[in-house]
């Protein structure tokens, strides 16, 4: 079978597409192709002028709609600003390994971005949500732990790698969590997770970096990453190949660095129903936001 490509995504028009990040990087990438089948693709970005350059690049029907995941305010106020129903949603926008910072509600600022922010964006969109969520993840979950004493970061020592970490594993039993209700409330909504491999995005490249050190990223980029065209293609594989629920998508190449997508493994951790129930509990009470659906048959 040939390798999954752009000319694999089938025809998408009549059908509505939320990309958080969409205004650089792999956001960007997904959403151009989304577009360029056809489907209606909102743009959720922070910076609204950002987002509106990113969509002049891009050929469709493009809306540029400014989400800030790092402040549960706004992800409340564009879940309602939304209308009609919301056929695939892609949690993509996320932060890695920046100094340690705090998100307004208080959050330390990886986790609440990159996991507290997309679940409250999820569960609020669930009762308008037809097709499926795909949340991007990392292979660097595999280094996360959930310490449920200090989730925040407020007692130990910062360690960025490590909180990025916990914000990855976070996306992986938030997936699997998500798949479980909405199994058991009969939804025909599929969540699904895919990470992009080593993709030469910004995010090699945070705010800070020394010259120096970013022109060695960059020649590591050069050798070993994919761009973010091919780093896009594992998350399009988890929004329309025929997958069942919590599948996890990956490149499948060397250490999953490059290389066409398929079906990956993930850490014992990631795979812990107990741990997903338990974080999803907390998530829910940090959040302010439930899991709207109750048993559709």
């Amino acid at each position: 079978m040939a390798p999954f490509s752009l000319a694999d995504i089938p025809s998408l028009t009549g059908r509505t597409a939320v990309v958080t990040g969409a205004n650089s990087g792999l956001g960007r990438a997904t959403a151009r192709a989304l577009a360029a089948k056809g489907a209606r693709v909102v743009l959720a970005v922070r910076d609204r002028v950002k987002g509106r350059e990113a969509a002049a690049t891009m050929t469709g029907d493009l809306h540029v709609r400014p989400l800030d995941l790092a402040d549960l305010a706004s992800v409340r106020a564009f879940a309602e600003g939304l209308d009609g129903p919301v056929d695939l949603l892609i949690n993509n926008a996320g932060l890695m390994v920046p100094p340690l910072g705090r998100t307004a509600d208080g959050f330390e600022l990886q986790f609440g971005t990159n996991h507290l922010g997309h679940f409250a964006l999820a569960n609020l969109l669930l009762p308008t949500l037809t097709g499926r969520v795909v949340t991007v993840s990392s292979n660097g979950h595999r280094a996360g732990s959930i310490d449920f004493e200090d989730l925040q970061w407020e007692r130990r020592p910062y360690r960025a790698a490590r909180a990025y970490g916990q914000s990855k594993l976070a996306n992986l039993l938030f997936t699997a969590e998500l798949q479980r209700r909405l199994n058991e409330a009969g939804s025909s909504v599929l969540a699904t997770a895919a990470h992009p491999g080593m993709a030469s995005t910004n995010l090699l490249r945070p705010p800070g970096t020394r010259p120096r050190r970013e022109a060695m990223q960059r020649r590591v980029a050069h050798l070993l990453a994919q761009s973010d065209d091919d780093g896009s293609l594992p998350t399009l594989y988890a929004a329309v190949a025929d997958i069942p629920g919590n599948s996890y998508v990956g490149p499948s190449g060397f250490l999953q660095g490059r290389g066409a997508p398929t079906l990956v493994s993930r850490s014992r951790q990631a795979r812990d129903g107990d741990l997903a129930r338990r974080l999803w509990t907390v998530s829910e009470q940090l959040t302010g936001v439930i899991f709207p659906l109750t048993d559709a048959r």
